[in-house]
């Protein structure tokens, strides 16, 4: 199948390999001429051949809704667009009914595996239509892992599903890290555990706490056994927040979750304002000792 690729970054690159070494002719356009195949989105579209598919990876928000509307302007009726970078679940209703009016379709498809993808394969959740998904179907089938089908793709629901559903998927991811990050820290802090990444190497089978991300830790406590290379400053790319946005416009409890996106905020801090008046406080109402800045 033929396929234009929009965004060949450290996911888009590699996945336009795998698609490749499936048998599939992939068209990549980037701004970065040292691995874009096209000069430009115009190229792009005369290169396709009619039906033509164009997959957008790029960065969430202004830069996803700019591209569906140039795309909108080159592509012509019976053309199909798949998003699937880590946009807004709200945006897509707004970029489908923009194609919708010039009669091109439209999915969202929230995708997972990172830099390992090329790989390993990529999970993918897919919102739209039917005839739409079906179609695409050999490229979701090229990313996706070896293995069944319902085991890395999921049809989850009409448009806006798809990164609904990879949204939620990331914010279970906060709370994973979170708990392995905690566990780490507090084996840390012990004087009977002598050998920490040799304990958590030895959850690696056999236990309920297995999992590719215990998998990772353990490959960076490896290179980096107490992780002293690194500061413990942690950015959140969006879809924790949305996740925790969506739980209280669900009622929702969401503690974990909530839980581990505030402890990405603390991490940024150098000195926490809050705990300067908690400090304030106590001192205040009991005489207690504080540290002068």
């Amino acid at each position: 199948m033929q396929l234009g690729l929009i965004g060949l970054g450290k996911m888009g690159f590699n996945m336009r390999e795998r698609l490749r070494k499936a048998g599939h002719e992939v068209v990549g356009y980037d701004r970065n001429p040292e691995v874009t195949d096209v000069a430009s989105l115009a190229e792009l579209a005369k290169a396709l051949d009619a039906p033509r598919t164009v997959w957008v990876m790029v960065p969430s928000g202004e830069p996803t809704r700019q591209t569906v509307r140039e795309l909108g302007d080159l592509l012509d009726a019976g053309d199909l667009v798949i998003d699937g970078g880590n946009s807004r679940f709200t945006d897509d209703k707004a970029n489908a009914t923009l194609l919708h009016e010039k009669s091109i379709g439209y999915l969202d498809c929230g995708v997972s595996g990172g830099v390992w993808g090329l790989e390993v394969g990529y999970g993918l959740m897919v919102g739209g239509e039917h005839e739409h998904v079906e179609r695409a179907m050999p490229i979701f089938d090229a990313l996706r892992p070896e293995g069944p089908r319902e085991e890395g793709f999921a049809h989850a629901g009409p448009v806006g599903a798809g990164h609904f559903a990879k949204m939620v998927h990331n914010g279970i991811e906060y709370g994973l890290m979170q708990a392995y990050a905690e566990g780490f820290e507090l084996l840390e802090a012990s004087e009977l555990v002598t050998d920490v990444p040799a304990t958590i190497k030895a959850w690696q089978r056999g236990t309920v706490v297995r999992s590719w991300l215990l998998d990772l830790l353990v490959r960076a406590l490896d290179s980096d056994p107490e992780l002293d290379d690194l500061r413990g400053y942690v950015e959140d790319s969006g879809e924790g927040r949305w996740t925790v946005e969506e739980a209280i416009n669900h009622s929702v409890p969401a503690p974990v979750i909530s839980a581990a996106l505030f402890a990405r905020f603390a991490s940024r801090q150098e000195d926490s304002p809050a705990m300067r008046a908690v400090a304030a406080l106590r001192n205040q109402f009991g005489g207690h000792a504080v540290q002068k800045a």
